[in-house]
């Protein structure tokens, strides 16, 4: 079952396109990660899911149904940008959901903010950016909702405190919520998310379950002895996804038999290749820029 659908969402501002035609499905009880450069569409596509904004064209649908105002019983979401009300103290927001949610825990958003550091007494205003984003995530959390939307929950955060986070949001799926987050940190990602969809410039470059995109390709690296040297065809192999040439040293992006591509770049004067498994990094880099990748270095391998 889909929690959410995306149906050929799309976006305009003017002449300007901020989403073009984008569909995708998030099953429930999934940690989806959305991807993609700044510019990308990622905050819009939150924003027309929740009719912040209004779509231009297409449809969204939450267990099937069109958003309704009922469905933010379920819904918690944490905008990119803070929220919090400046004047107010962070126990005053704590009291505010309460009262705005049937389902709010207030025993669980206390024990969430004191792992965080954070004083219930202090203002809004006295809070740093992190903390601020501590705040509305400890508040999304405690919301103990059906779906979690968060835009950049990790924003501000020191290393230990994005670790915190990302172990919330795989606690959250773990027990039946579904999450979708971004972030411009591909670790992350990488680590929390089952399934990950990937915009360029408002179009859907890529979507998937992680473990499927990364099946069936290999990095095979080497390590020539000069730059000047040839790899006798292997750029206009169809089995070469990718070719990235650096110096004397060269990775290709391989799509089957990596080993016959090692004893390829062996016989041609290789040293110290080896096959490398592909990670999320490889895969967003090649869905959103595969040309200004391979361009360059497929005129010099035809040396």
């Amino acid at each position: 079952m889909s929690t959410l659908t995306i149906s050929h969402l799309r976006k305009t501002y003017g002449p300007y396109t901020a989403v073009n035609d984008l569909s995708f499905e998030v099953p429930e009880g999934c940690v989806f990660g959305l991807l993609g450069p700044n510019g990308a569409g990622k905050t819009t596509t939150f924003k027309c899911m929740l009719d912040l904004a209004q779509a231009s064209s297409g449809s969204v649908l939450f267990n099937g149904h069109p958003l309704a105002p009922a469905a933010f019983e379920k819904i918690a979401y944490v905008p990119e940008r803070s929220v919090l009300y400046d004047w107010m103290t962070v126990g005053e927001h704590v009291e505010m959901q309460r009262r705005a949610f049937a389902s709010f825990d207030v025993k669980a958003v206390a024990e969430l903010l004191a792992q965080f550091g954070i004083d219930q007494r202090k203002k809004a205003r006295a809070l740093s950016k992190g903390m601020r984003t501590a705040t509305m995530v400890a508040l999304a959390i405690a919301r103990r909702a059906d779906l979690l939307i968060l835009d950049e929950p990790t924003s501000g955060l020191d290393p230990i405190n994005q670790r915190h986070v990302l172990n919330l949001i795989i606690n959250e799926s773990a027990r039946g919520a579904t999450v979708i987050f971004s972030s411009h940190q591909i670790g992350q990602v990488e680590r929390a998310a089952e399934r990950i969809a990937v915009l360029d410039r408002g179009n859907l470059a890529l979507e998937g379950s992680v473990d499927d995109l990364k099946a069936g390709r290999k990095i095979v690296e080497a390590i020539f002895p000069s730059e000047s040297f040839s790899l006798d065809g292997i750029a206009s192999d169809a089995r070469i996804a990718r070719l990235d040439r650096s110096g004397r040293i060269v990775r290709l992006l391989v799509t089957a038999d990596a080993n016959e591509f090692v004893t390829r770049l062996e016989a041609l004067g290789g040293a110290g290749v080896r096959i490398v498994d592909l990670n999320l990094e490889d895969i967003f880099l090649y869905a959103v820029s595969p040309h200004d990748a391979t361009a360059d270095v497929v005129e010099g391998a035809a040396k």
